[in-house]
């Protein structure tokens, strides 16, 4: 995909939609439902991420990384 061609907030949007996926997975598993979008089950998708995180750090922006952790969707303090 030619990220370069996207602008910053589509690049944004591409990135909180991998993190709203997988947060929605997470919770889905939580539930002992099975994943809708199998974030965690293709590679592809920690690939894409990647490749977005590459061009966005290229453009100096700023954002939080997606933690890729099992037990994302829970607090540290619970």
């Amino acid at each position: 995909m030619n990220y370069r061609a996207f602008t910053n907030d589509s690049l944004t949007m591409m990135y909180e939609g991998i993190r709203g996926a997988l947060a929605a997975d997470d919770s889905l598993r939580g539930l002992d439902e099975g994943p809708r979008f199998r974030i965690r089950e293709t590679p592809d998708w920690k690939k894409h991420a990647a490749d977005l995180e590459i061009e966005m750090l290229r453009r100096g922006m700023v954002f939080a990384i997606i933690d890729w952790s099992e037990d994302q969707a829970t607090l540290p303090f619970e």
